[in-house]
C-alpha cells in the first residue's frame, strides 16, 4: 500500500533512507547506530535483502522517529525499487517516495536509492512513473551527500518549496535513458544543483557541478540535467527569473545552456546568468528555443511567446561537437533582449571543423566571444 505521512515542524536527520509515500520499497543493506535517537529499520522488521518489501517497516520506523524525544532522530537503510513495472500493477506508479509539508527536514547520507528504471525505460515513456523522490511543500530543508541511480524519470522532484538547498548529490543514469532529469524545480525558491527549472521559479543557485553525459543544463523539465524550459506548455504563463549558473563541466552532453520555451505559451523568463562554464564535446553549448512546439521543425512563427530578458553569459570555454556552437533561436514577434555576452571561446571538437554562431531576434552586447558576432545592437 502506498502511504503518505506529513510533519509541519521538525528537525529530522534521516541517513541513506527516504520513507514518506513509498509503496514496495527494498532495502538492500541497513546501517546501525549505537548512540541513542538513532532507529535502525532492522528493528522493524525489515528483511534488508534486496527482495523483500519493507514499505510498512519503513513506515513503522519513520512514526517512531517523528515522535521521538531526540533533537535529531536518525533513520538508516538503503533503498532499491522493485525492477519490473508490473509491480506497480493497481497502486500509484508516479509516487515511490515522498515527503509533503516538512519544516527543518535535512537528508543526508552516503547510501544508494536505485529506482530500477530500465524496466520502463524499454516502455513507452508515457507510461513511465513521474518522480523517484518529491519534496512538497517543504521549507528551509536539505539533502546531501546521496547517491541517486537509474530512476524511472526524473530522480527528484522539489516543487513548492521555500528555502531548499541541495549539496553534494550524485545523481547516474545512463546516457541514452529517456526524462532521466536529475533534479526538477517546480513553483519553488531554492539552491541546488544538477537540475531542470519548471515555470514558477526564482532566486536558484546551481554552482560546482558536473554533467554528463546526458542533456545539459537547461530552464526545463525533461531528460536534461540543468535547463530552464518547457515553460508555456498548452499557453500557460512562466514565471522564472534570479537563475545563477555558476562554475559547470559539461562533458558528452546534448545541451549545454538551454533556455527552452513553448511558443504558445506566455509570461517571461529574466534576469539569468551562465557564468564559468567548460564544454567538452557538447553538441549544443549555448541554445535558446523560444519557438518550441510538438513537431520538431515545423513550428510555425506565432503571435505569442515567453519573453526572454536579461541573460547573461560570461567565461564561458571548451569545444562544440556540432557546427553550431551558439544557437539563439528567438520569436519575431517576443524577441529576446538584453542579452550579454562575454568572454566566450567555444571550438570545434573535431580538429579541421569550423564552428558558428546563429543568433535570430535576439539583441544585447557581446565582446571577446568565438564564434561570433551574434547579436543584433552590437
Amino acid at each position: 500500500m502506498c502511504s503518505s505521512i506529513s510533519s509541519y515542524t521538525m528537525k529530522i536527520l534521516v541517513l541513506l533512507l527516504i520513507l514518506i509515500g513509498l509503496t514496495n520499497s527494498r532495502i538492500y543493506s541497513a546501517s546501525i547506530f549505537g548512540y541513542p535517537g538513532s532507529f535502525n529499520v532492522l528493528d522493524y522488521g525489515a528483511a534488508a535483502d534486496g527482495i523483500t518489501d519493507d514499505s510498512q517497516a519503513l513506515l513503522n520506523t519513520w512514526n517512531d522517529a517523528c515522535s521521538s524525544s531526540a533533537g535529531s532522530p536518525q533513520i538508516s537503510g538503503s533503498l532499491v525499487s522493485p525492477s519490473s513495472p508490473s509491480v506497480w500493477t493497481g497502486q500509484d506508479s508516479s509516487q515511490w517516495l515522498a515527503f509533503r509539508n516538512v519544516s527543518g527536514l535535512m537528508v543526508d547520507g552516503s547510501g544508494t536509492i536505485d529506482g530500477q528504471g530500465k524496466g520502463w525505460w524499454d516502455q513507452s515513456c508515457r507510461y513511465h512513473p513521474e518522480m523517484a523522490l518529491k519534496f512538497i511543500l517543504c521549507s528551509q530543508s536539505s539533502i546531501s551527500n546521496m547517491y541517486f541511480a537509474n530512476s524511472a524519470q526524473t530522480h527528484i522532484l522539489i516543487e513548492k518549496c521555500n528555502g531548499f538547498n541541495v549539496n553534494n548529490v550524485m545523481i547516474q543514469s545512463p546516457g541514452n535513458s529517456p526524462n532521466t532529469d536529475g533534479i526538477h524545480i517546480q513553483s519553488s525558491q531554492n539552491g541546488d544543483d544538477c537540475i531542470s527549472i519548471g515555470d514558477y521559479s526564482s532566486n536558484i543557485q546551481i554552482y560546482n557541478i558536473q554533467c554528463g553525459p546526458g542533456h545539459g543544463i537547461r530552464l526545463s523539465p525533461q531528460d536534461y540535467f540543468i535547463l530552464i524550459g518547457s515553460l508555456g506548455k498548452g499557453g500557460h504563463s512562466a514565471q522564472v527569473e534570479n537563475i545563477h549558473v555558476n562554475t559547470v563541466f559539461f562533458y558528452g552532453t546534448t545541451n549545454g545552456a538551454r533556455i527552452k520555451t513553448w511558443q504558445v505559451g506566455r509570461g517571461y523568463v529574466r534576469d539569468v546568468t551562465f557564468e564559468n562554464l567548460q564544454f567538452n564535446s557538447v553538441k549544443n553549448p549555448i541554445i535558446i528555443d523560444q519557438n518550441y512546439c510538438d513537431v520538431r521543425g515545423a513550428c510555425r512563427e506565432m503571435g505569442t511567446g515567453v519573453q526572454i530578458s536579461n541573460v547573461v553569459y560570461q567565461n564561458i570555454y571548451g569545444m562544440s561537437s556540432t557546427d553550431i556552437a551558439i544557437n539563439l533561436n528567438c520569436s519575431m514577434s517576443v524577441p529576446c533582449t538584453d542579452i550579454t555576452m562575454q568572454l566566450i571561446q567555444l571550438t570545434p571538437a573535431t580538429p579541421g571543423r569550423q564552428v558558428k554562431a546563429y543568433c535570430r531576434n535576439a539583441s544585447g552586447q557581446e565582446y571577446g566571444i568565438e564564434p561570433g558576432p551574434c547579436l543584433f545592437g552590437v
